[in-house]
């Protein structure tokens, strides 16, 4: 049941207009009534007479919950402090009420770098889920109110963030001052984990990915073209099949990024494969694989949008798939609990409205899973 502010303000001691301080909403009142009690100085003189230096029993609040996910983060005090722009003694502090109330340790304070307990891990997992619920609470707000604007954190794949964020992003961001970006650029599974604990608001990367807990809105569908050195065989060919690529030439990326899974999937490959091959270099980079081709020979394979920037003696190594064209299906992914439907709709229109028009043909067509 909520607690009425003045009541309880009487009750504390505390004269109107002595030192009072604004409460800003009315739903915190049931604890931030309660945490004037630790205002430090003498601002409630009186009440601090009567309870001598007897601590109440104060309720967690949302803050402790990012005091501790910091720690968590950061797997350090002082880093965690500086970055909740707190003091370190008061996230100690904090954090140890936290601890107190609850019963349960939850970091090992002996170890170092620091980090949870066994029980801790629950903890902080579970405070991940609650700040979630609230940051999507306040998401449903600005749904209601027809606003784009708060925060958005967008996480983006290695091999798609390059090419494709330079297209949309300054108009996006001069389209919508309200709204604060932050952009990561992590791997698929990453993204995946990011986006059901919260900590990652849409993702832009390859699907499907076929995950009951998300949501993939498909944007454009990006053809995958042969980049082939010149001295290779394939290079005489103007449409390649799969059989056409020389395993031993072939550069890839490291595992963990989608784009290899397909590259093993068109060229109709298995890891058993490259038991024989004798020089074997694996990277997160496409513009690496483009330079071994440039300079040490062989064959890699390239997204559509990492020939745009290709020198007119870079073109001439480019040759297509023989139909059906294998291309990767690229979507906006979020939480099923998703309720900023605007801002969605709003990421996803500017992204159509500057991608080349080709990405936006539906032609014959094969899409490789991850």
């Amino acid at each position: 049941m909520a607690v009425d502010l003045a009541e309880a303000e009487r009750e504390a001691g505390v004269a109107e207009g002595e030192g009072s301080i604004p409460i800003i909403n009315q739903t915190d009142c049931n604890y931030l009534c309660i945490d004037r009690l630790y205002c430090s100085g003498d601002a409630y003189p009186r009440h601090k007479q009567e309870i001598g230096n007897k601590e109440p029993n104060v309720a967690m609040n949302l803050q402790q919950l990012e005091y501790i996910i910091a720690i968590d983060t950061h797997r350090h005090f002082a880093r965690a402090a500086e970055r909740t722009f707190v003091t370190q003694p008061t996230l100690s502090m904090m954090v140890q009420k936290l601890e107190d109330e609850l019963g349960i340790k939850i970091f090992d304070r002996s170890r170092q770098p620091v980090i949870p307990t066994p029980e801790g891990q629950e903890i902080i997992a579970r405070a991940r889920q609650i700040l979630a619920d609230v940051n999507r609470l306040k998401e449903y707000a600005q749904q209601r109110r027809h606003e784009i604007s708060g925060e958005m954190v967008l996480a983006v794949i290695p091999t798609v963030a390059p090419y494709l964020l330079p297209l949309f992003l300054k108009s996006f961001t001069d389209k919508y001052p309200a709204l604060k970006i932050s952009i990561r650029e992590l791997v698929t599974d990453k993204i995946i984990e990011s986006l059901k604990t919260g900590e990652v608001d849409i993702g832009l990367l390859a699907t499907p990915l076929n995950d009951p807990k998300l949501d993939e809105h498909p944007v454009f569908y990006e053809e995958f073209f042969a980049y082939v050195a010149t001295e290779e065989k394939a290079s005489r060919k103007r449409y390649l099949l799969p059989r056409d690529i020389d395993l031993s030439k072939l550069w890839l990326l490291e595992e963990g990024h989608c784009l290899r899974n397909q590259m093993l999937d068109l060229c109709e490959l298995k890891k058993k494969d490259f038991g024989g091959v004798r020089l074997q270099y694996e990277t997160g980079s496409i513009e690496t694989l483009k330079n071994l081709v440039d300079h040490h020979q062989g064959i890699t394979i390239l997204p559509y949008l990492a020939t745009l920037d290709l020198s007119r003696k870079q073109k001439e190594k480019v040759r297509e798939f023989a139909p059906p064209k294998p291309v990767r299906e690229i979507s906006l992914v979020v939480n099923k609990n998703f309720h900023r439907t605007s801002l969605l709709a709003a990421l996803k229109e500017e992204i159509m409205e500057h991608i080349p028009p080709s990405l936006k043909e539906d032609r014959n067509r094969k899409v490789l899973g991850i």
